[in-house]
């Protein structure tokens, strides 16, 4: 790792406090810790790097240095060169020198070998200018057989039927409570007496918790059967609208402006309209409710020569980078009454779309979710 300043000077300032031995001492336990340190990121086998905001290489291990094939001297590599799927102008364009955004990206490299790579990248909080990236190898997991994608959904199922079971025990229990108190007030003798508002008002509550098993229900049944894809040309922009439109009340209820920007002739793609109008459904709805005290939605359709690309930049308060790690693990969810099934609902979509799919976020400046679809002439891919 290339030593910095910031650490020279509070290595000094503590080592000038010392006498001989305990700077001897001091010296022996550094070497010990970077040995210990060093040991444990080279037995990871998800390749790590630290840059800064040149992309240039502060550290590395062993397993990205296998990874991207970089050689023994790093000082003039950028990592943009060795990943040039990511959006780097957009990463580092800031008007201070701390790095704010987290970001998680699915891409594929061709060198040293065609290879997919889950991209996570995260600021490190005590060093200004500096970032981790972690790089997850998941090419295997897209030659996996039948009978081991059938193992793991049944196993994904399960988990998810369990899953179902917890989140459906609160509004039950609810129904249950507001069912009870309104039949021992309609039984009761004083029953003429009864506050209307106050039975309007649990009739209210009731109906709420019904919307919301048949919203958990219906998430679950999309996530575990979705179906074979009925793929014909798509036009991204009128599925976008009608998605908007079908979703103007929650919109205008919660006060989001959306603004959208298409490219002239935006090429329709081939997919499934119902799959991926739950897909633009999911992604909509959580950048809206991101935007609790109202807000602005951006969305922006282009293209490239290799893909179609849909942007839905929010200005709500963005993720941690605890929250993207865990966004598409189900029933995982910071989202008061949410199921983290949306998420998943999202991932699979673009997974049999062929279509690669990254989150930029900032905590308190809003959060980035792009899809690139493959354009006709790229190779469609079939994913898990």
């Amino acid at each position: 790792m290339a030593v910095r300043k910031k650490f020279i000077d509070r290595f000094s300032e503590r080592f000038d406090d010392l006498d001989s031995g305990s700077r001897q001492a001091y010296l022996l336990r550094l070497v010990r810790e970077r040995g210990f340190f060093e040991t444990v990121f080279n037995a990871i086998d998800d390749g790590i790097l630290v840059i800064d905001r040149e992309l240039k290489l502060n550290y590395f291990n062993r397993a990205a240095e296998k990874l991207l094939a970089l050689p023994a001297d790093t000082s003039n590599i950028r990592l943009s060169r060795l990943l040039p799927g990511i959006e780097w102008e957009r990463l580092l364009h800031s008007e201070d020198d701390k790095w704010h955004q987290v970001v998680q990206q699915e891409l594929e490299i061709l060198y040293p070998e065609s290879r997919y790579i889950q991209f996570y990248l995260t600021p490190l909080a005590d060093e200004t200018g500096l970032a981790a990236v972690i790089l997850h190898d998941v090419t295997e997991n897209r030659r996996r057989t039948g009978a081991e994608l059938e193992r793991e959904t049944v196993k994904a199922v399960s988990i998810l039927a369990a899953g179902v079971a917890h989140e459906i025990g609160n509004p039950l229990n609810s129904l249950y409570l507001n069912l009870q108190i309104l039949e021992e007030s309609i039984k009761s003798p004083d029953s003429q007496h009864c506050d209307p508002a106050e039975i309007v008002s649990m009739l209210d509550i009731c109906k709420s918790e019904v919307e919301r098993l048949d919203s958990i229900i219906h998430s679950f049944l999309s996530a575990i059967r979705p179906g074979k894809g009925n793929f014909a040309p798509v036009d991204l922009q009128e599925l976008v609208i009608e998605v908007l439109n079908f979703m103007r009340p929650e919109i205008e209820a919660r006060k989001v402006e959306v603004k959208c920007s298409w490219n002239t002739g935006l090429p329709k793609i081939s997919g499934d309209h119902e799959q991926l109008k739950q897909a633009f459904y999911n992604i909509i709805r959580n950048a809206v409710q991101a935007m609790s005290n109202g807000g602005t939605l951006e969305i922006f359709g282009y293209s490239t020569p290799e893909f179609r690309v849909l942007e839905f930049a929010d200005s709500g308060r963005g993720m941690t980078p605890e929250a993207l790690r865990d966004m598409f693990i189900p029933f995982k969810t910071t989202k008061a009454g949410g199921n983290g099934i949306g998420t998943m609902i999202i991932e699979r979509v673009c997974r049999e779309h062929g279509a690669e799919f990254g989150v930029v976020t900032e905590a308190d400046r809003g959060t980035v979710f792009q899809l690139r679809f493959p354009a006709g002439t790229r190779r469609v891919r079939l994913l898990n």
